[in-house]
């Protein structure tokens, strides 16, 4: 009875919703290996797709998508621009690099998250996060290659830490209207802005998409986007954005796990060790979450 009642608290609910939506986060990156298309037309299915299968959702519960005035609407194209250049950023990150190293600087978003909260929503930093993200970060650095801009692993890995960055300003944005809005209706306008955003560079670009790219765009759209999306900023309603992104850090542990088993791809002794440390302050700080 008391696992029960501790599962259905508010909190360990939203801790639940935010594991699941970064283990499908993780494994979102594999099909920057599999989807043989640019990261920009690989983004653009991707929030198509997911736009299209919340707006039917929508449409079935008849839940209305109406806001409350028009700096709301002007926030969400904001946010839905944001959206496009994290994904952007990620899946150029990965095909440059590699699945491991895309996902791990991609990480350094806790961080950035640790300062940029107080300054959006006016609370304290925790000096409790602050060490936690220093420790996470430390194991980022761990995985970073040579330093060298001709190196194609060191341009994956910034464009890595620039996905890290606006992942951040996302997180601390959507916690502005995840209290008065549902979920769905924000994850909805999000990919719907982006999917508007991207189709004249997608015009412009004319790709060929066969059908096993555009089955594999669908599945990434649909579970990978649109249903962890939605888990993840539902989740945002009781957990903090700072353990939030925390948590996060765990999806390069899931998406490296993922890739060696269904790509082969073995990360090295660094991509272990740094992943090491990103698991073990994640699970640190969920742990601790009710101290908060």
């Amino acid at each position: 009875m008391n696992i029960i009642s501790r599962a259905t608290d508010p909190k360990n609910k939203s801790l639940i919703e935010i594991h699941i939506a970064v283990l499908f986060f993780g494994l979102a990156g594999i099909f920057g290996k599999l989807i043989n298309l640019p990261p920009l037309v690989i983004v653009f299915g991707r929030v198509l797709s997911a736009a299209c299968f919340l707006g039917i959702i929508m449409t079935i519960k008849q839940q209305s998508i109406k806001l409350e005035s028009k700096k709301e609407y002007k926030y969400f194209v904001l946010l839905g621009m944001i959206l496009a250049f994290h994904w952007v950023a990620f899946f150029k990150s990965i095909q440059l690099s590699t699945v491991a190293i895309g996902l791990l600087m991609f990480s350094t978003f806790p961080v950035f998250v640790t300062f940029l909260e107080p300054i959006f929503l006016k609370e304290k930093i925790s000096i409790k996060n602050i060490i936690i993200a220093g420790i996470t970060f430390s194991g980022v650095v761990v995985v970073m290659p040579d330093f060298q801009f001709q190196n194609t692993m060191t341009q994956g890995a910034l464009w890595g830490i620039m996905a890290g960055f606006s992942f951040a300003v996302l997180s601390v944005l959507n916690k502005k209207f995840v209290a008065k809005h549902n979920s769905m209706v924000i994850s909805f306008y999000q990919t719907s802005v982006a999917t508007i955003v991207l189709l004249p560079f997608v015009l412009n670009i004319r790709p060929e998409f066969g059908m096993k790219n555009i089955a594999l765009l669908i599945v990434l759209g649909v579970i990978f986007t649109g249903i962890a999306h939605t888990l993840f900023i539902n989740g945002m309603k009781h957990v903090k954005a700072q353990t939030a992104s925390i948590i996060a850090s765990l999806e390069p542990v899931y998406g490296i796990i993922a890739t060696a088993l269904l790509l082969k791809e073995i990360p090295n002794i660094r991509e272990l060790i740094g992943g090491t440390i990103i698991l073990g302050t994640a699970s640190y700080s969920t742990l601790t979450t009710k101290d908060e």
